[in-house]
């Protein structure tokens, strides 16, 4: 039985409605919602990888110009997926979550061994963190409704890159919530 986690990856102002924006970033966000209420009403833990950049020093930023810095209005993850005081926020600096944070020892201390991995940009952070969760043992899911890129085609590029390259399940967030649905209650009926 899979111990899962949902991972948010970079809901922010500036990659949803600024100047980084995905293509169909609003469009992912009421997918990522339901992904989200649902794992929180199941007890599934629920983790938000968020760029907190520090003005002119941050490799990314000299590579991309300042974005989501530190303490921003851009850097604010958007009121829809607002994160709840059960819920875990690990500051990043690198397109992948894993790189100089706690991520790892977060999931470990949860017991995951599953990521459904969500969220800006799919053949960038998300696919960035993919990789860093394959390198780690980690099993990889990724809802294909709850990604978007800078572009459809990058879009579809960054999906099969993680299928190809960090073993990653590309499922629709439909199968994924029925097949959550059903392992979830089994898990209860075993206990009692």
């Amino acid at each position: 039985m899979s111990k899962y986690a949902v991972l948010v990856v970079d809901m922010l102002e500036e990659f949803v409605r600024g100047r980084l924006r995905a293509e169909n970033a609003e469009r992912i966000i009421p997918c990522i919602k339901r992904l989200v209420e649902f794992a929180r009403s199941r007890g599934i833990p629920v983790v938000y990888a968020v760029d907190q950049h520090y003005q002119g020093i941050d490799f990314e930023t000299k590579l991309w110009g300042p974005h989501a810095i530190k303490g921003s209005t851009e850097a604010k993850i958007v009121p829809e997926l607002s994160p709840t005081e059960k819920d875990f926020i690990v500051n990043k600096r690198r397109y992948d979550a894993f790189v100089f944070t706690d991520l790892d020892m977060l999931l470990r201390e949860l017991e995951v061994d599953t990521i459904i991995i969500t969220g800006i940009h799919t053949h960038i952070c998300v696919q960035q963190t993919a990789l860093g969760a394959f390198y780690r043992g980690y099993k990889v899911v990724v809802p294909v409704e709850c990604v978007a890129a800078a572009s459809d085609e990058w879009h579809k590029v960054g999906l099969e890159y993680m299928r190809e390259f960090a073993g990653a399940e590309v499922i629709s967030l439909e199968t994924l919530l029925k097949r959550l649905d059903i392992e979830l209650r089994s898990t209860v009926s075993e206990i009692v």
